[in-house]
């Protein structure tokens, strides 16, 4: 039986409703609340694959391998700082059973190039974390201290499951791989490039089972 919603699909209301069925990121909200950490985010697929997992009729969390936070902490750009926000976050979150990225944006360009071999710039809040993802659609992060979504790209293609390469982070050969790696498990979605001056702009899902 297809999943229905009070809030029509494509609305902030309806992607954090979808977001907050995952059991799992409606008690990180409350954690990561508890512990007061700067510009602190819920973000990336913990979120977006709720939409796409309701259209498929999935449950919310199915696929979801990690749930990312992120924060921005500028007084302190070390890696011991870093790593006691996440041994906090993992104590307070520990009984959950899920692996928790958090990740401190103020110092990524401290380690990006010697992981990914290339330059990244030096961020200045959480948003401009989220901003950088290399799926357009997939720029998405809900605020843990006000609850508000952020989604700079808005969310038609999401909720449509456009895939367009981020112009704020253009690496083909890497969102080639995101692409390819999204469609493994979500096989309606459409790679913006492949759709037609003609093609739909909602390409639909399977039946739900």
């Amino acid at each position: 039986m297809p999943i229905t919603d009070p809030e029509p699909p494509g609305t902030p209301e309806a992607f954090i409703a979808d977001a907050m069925r995952n059991p799992i990121n409606a008690a990180l909200m409350l954690r990561l609340a508890d512990l007061g950490l700067n510009d602190c985010f819920l973000t990336a697929g913990c979120l977006f694959q709720a939409t796409w997992n309701r259209r498929s009729g999935r449950q919310p969390e199915w696929g979801v391998k990690d749930y990312d936070v992120f924060y921005f902490d500028g007084t302190d750009l070390s890696w011991e700082a870093e790593d006691t926000v996440i041994r906090r976050v993992e104590a307070a979150t520990k009984h959950l059973g899920v692996n928790v990225e958090v990740k401190n944006q103020a110092r990524v360009h401290l380690w990006y190039r010697q992981r990914f071999g290339a330059d990244y710039p030096q961020l200045r809040s959480a948003r401009d974390g989220i901003d950088r993802y290399l799926v357009a659609c997939t720029c998405v992060g809900i605020e843990v201290a006000t609850g508000a979504l952020y989604a700079p790209d808005g969310l038609d293609e999401l909720t449509a499951g456009v895939l367009r390469m981020n112009p704020r982070h253009a690496v083909p050969e890497l969102f080639r791989q995101k692409a390819l790696h999204y469609r493994a498990r979500w096989p309606w979605l459409r790679v913006a490039d492949e759709l037609s001056p003609l093609a739909t702009s909602r390409p639909a899902p399977p039946s739900a089972p």
